[in-house]
């Protein structure tokens, strides 16, 4: 007997981002947008790390592009406001938002160079364990040593290894470390 499929219907919701929902744990469980004055929640998986990272980073005020689909009614009783399950963030503030991506600050004292396939450095490790990526040409221009203060702005995703995360640097700021 061949198997059924069910559809679910993804709804494209528009808002400014309100605040985040707390789970007693102290977890994330979800948000809450303002949508044209109506306030609406979306729930998230709390397990769902690279999720809760994105969403963790946004600011009230932001306009929000999400998309969702509304759960059936609940055991519990009926939700106060708008309600749906979080599918995807689509954009945030008009750029195209990407789960993987989150836009960081990070700062930290350079520990190594990061080199590129084919031997050119393209980066510098921090103390903190970001990799800021500039790629060859923009690294020669930054001239950043080991033991120099650096602080990059970017988009960043979390380096494979579970520690860090690789920050595409939009742009760099290097203090110098004092040599003898």
């Amino acid at each position: 007997m061949p198997k059924v499929q069910e559809t679910i219907d993804i709804w494209s919701v528009e808002g400014r981002f309100s605040h985040l929902i707390y789970s007693p744990r102290g977890g994330i469980e979800g948000f809450m947008t303002d949508t044209d004055g109506v306030p609406t929640q979306f729930v998230i998986d709390p397990q769902d790390v690279s999720t809760t990272e994105q969403i963790a980073k946004l600011e009230s005020g932001q306009q929000l592009v999400v998309e969702g689909w509304e759960p059936g009614p609940s055991p519990k009783g009926g939700a106060e406001h708008s309600l749906y399950h979080f599918e995807r963030l689509t954009s945030v503030d008009g750029r195209a938002a990407d789960p993987l991506r989150v836009f960081v600050r990070s700062t930290g004292k350079v520990v190594r160079l990061n080199y590129a396939r084919h031997g050119a450095a393209n980066g510098v490790v921090l103390d903190n364990g970001d990799f800021v990526h500039t790629r060859p040409d923009g690294f020669e221009t930054l001239g950043a040593k080991i033991g120099d203060q650096v602080e990059a702005e970017g988009d960043a995703r979390a380096l494979v290894t579970g520690k860090g995360r690789v920050v595409e640097a939009s742009t760099v700021h290097v203090v110098p470390a004092r040599r003898a």
